[in-house]
């Protein structure tokens, strides 16, 4: 062996002459190698006017002049001439003019910031700077695009400097997501933070697909509601409009006249209202553009705080068609008044237009009745009542137009019905029994029906205050009987 094994320093031989010759080469090679710091590793030439001693790593480019041929070596100019050292694996070599260490692996030589290493500012131990702007950096773990910062360990410690630490989670805008989400085996179980707007949530999840929000803070506010319990509510301090369109979802807040702000039924908008509002006194409007809607509204439980519903059309071109169910029923206690308008209502196989089974009142008006499987405007219960306080028109038959049953009432006075086609009515245009009361007197009719014009029994009432016997509508005379008045 003539070399040693790692600097490839030249050994001195027994029987060497000119001993010296070697033991300066020697010499040379240490003043290279030990205490790497180069000036450079850019350049593929030999500078200008190097000055005696200085030390370069040679570019990967194709390296010219004195040079060539010794690309990522090292090059020193000794004694006024150019020597080049070939590195070993895992070599570290300061680099001056880039403030870096350079580490040479895998025949190529490589800042710490992106081939591993260490780095200072300007040889300020307590400076660092290389590791700013890095791609990605993985700990224990492997990074990629998505995790840039990657750790693998049993904790880690965000500590002070001897007063209080912020850890700051920034996102670009309201709709995108600054959370923290808590995993297993890498499928999301919990997260918490600001969540596709800037309130601040509690999610937790199954199996990370199907979420369920546990607590919701307002940050206009501070209240905390509990989506998945349904409160507290929210209190209004103004009327308030939710919109349902034909191209909406369901997924939307309901709160714009969008396709990616309206509800696409009008079942979720009331629900909206009924399980998260206190109304305050306050009046709120389902407000329904133009189409066809097949899922009707059923009010199956009441609001809260009082004031008003309005559920209110485009005119004739909304049009709510359900098959074997109500288009708009009331099955509920309703705490104030509910107003249904301007809207085509019609049911097929089974169901009525508008009626009302529970307790409360239900105004309509500007409704045109097509075609219903049962009734068009009923009232069944003791403390039911609907109510017409608008003018309104028929364009389609049903077993009644009107119908008040077991106690329930329905007040129909001082307006013009419109009849269009000649609809035909099963039972009668006008029908009571079991204690129901119809109420039905100064009204003007357009248009003329087929069947029969009346008829009540079971001790109930149809009052049209002139007892005239043509006065509804009809091809053929109405009855009374067991005990049913005709007034």
């Amino acid at each position: 062996m003539t070399d040693t094994p790692n600097l490839a320093l030249p050994y001195i031989l027994p029987s060497q002459a000119q001993k010296h010759v070697t033991h300066n080469e020697a010499i040379r090679a240490l003043d290279c190698l030990v205490q790497l710091a180069v000036e450079s590793r850019s350049l593929a030439a030999p500078p200008a006017s190097p000055a005696e001693g200085s030390r370069y790593l040679v570019a990967a480019a194709a390296a010219t002049g004195d040079w060539s041929g010794h690309s990522e070596e090292i090059a020193a100019f000794q004694d006024g001439t150019w020597m080049f050292y070939e590195p070993r694996e895992g070599w570290i070599a300061w680099v001056a003019d880039d403030h870096e260490l350079a580490i040479y692996s895998a025949g190529a030589w490589a800042a710490f910031t992106s081939g591993g290493g260490g780095g200072g500012s300007g040889g300020d131990p307590d400076g660092i700077t290389e590791l700013d702007d890095l791609a990605h950096l993985g700990i224990n773990a492997t990074a990629d695009t998505t995790n840039r910062l990657a750790l693998k360990s049993p904790a880690s410690l965000f500590d002070n400097e001897g007063a209080g630490h912020q850890q700051k989670i920034n996102k670009h805008a309201a709709g995108d997501t600054a959370s923290v989400l808590y995993q297993t085996n890498y499928s999301g179980r919990a997260e918490m933070g600001l969540a596709g707007d800037d309130d601040f949530h509690f999610k937790v999840s199954p199996d990370g697909a199907t979420w369920y929000e546990a607590l919701k803070i307002d940050r206009n506010s501070g209240k905390l509601s509990f989506p998945s319990l349904g409160g507290p509510r929210e209190t209004l301090t103004a009327d308030r409009t939710y919109y349902v369109r034909a191209d909406g979802s369901d997924s939307n807040t309901g709160r714009a006249n969008t396709f990616g702000g309206a509800f696409l039924t009008i079942q979720k908008a009331y629900d909206v209202i009924a399980s998260t509002l206190d109304l305050g006194g306050f009046k709120v409007a389902i407000s329904i553009g133009a189409g066809t809607f097949a899922g009707g509204l059923l009010v199956a439980q009441p609001w809260s705080g009082g004031g008003s519903i309005i559920v209110t059309g485009a005119g004739s071109s909304t049009i709510i068609s359900t098959t074997n169910k109500d288009a708009i029923s009331n099955t509920s206690s309703l705490p104030g008044a509910m107003l249904v308008q301007n809207m085509t209502l019609q049911t097929t196989t089974g169901g009525g237009g508008l009626v009302n089974y529970g307790v409360g009142t239900i105004n309509f008006g500007g409704i045109t009745f097509g075609a219903c499987a049962t009734y068009h405007a009923a009232a069944i219960g003791g403390s039911a009542v609907v109510q017409a306080v608008a003018n309104y028109s028929i364009t389609g038959g049903a077993i009644s137009h009107l119908f008040a049953a077991t106690g329930g009432s329905v007040f129909v006075e001082g307006l013009t019905l419109t009849l269009t086609g000649t609809p035909a009515f099963v039972s009668a245009f006008a029908r009571a029994l079991s204690l129901g009361a119809i109420i039905a007197d100064g009204l003007t009719f357009s248009g003329a029906a087929t069947g029969a014009r009346y008829a009540v029994l079971l001790n109930a009432i149809i009052n049209t205050v002139t007892g005239n016997v043509n006065y509804f509508p009809g091809n053929s005379a109405g009855s009374a009987a067991s005990g049913g008045q005709y007034a």
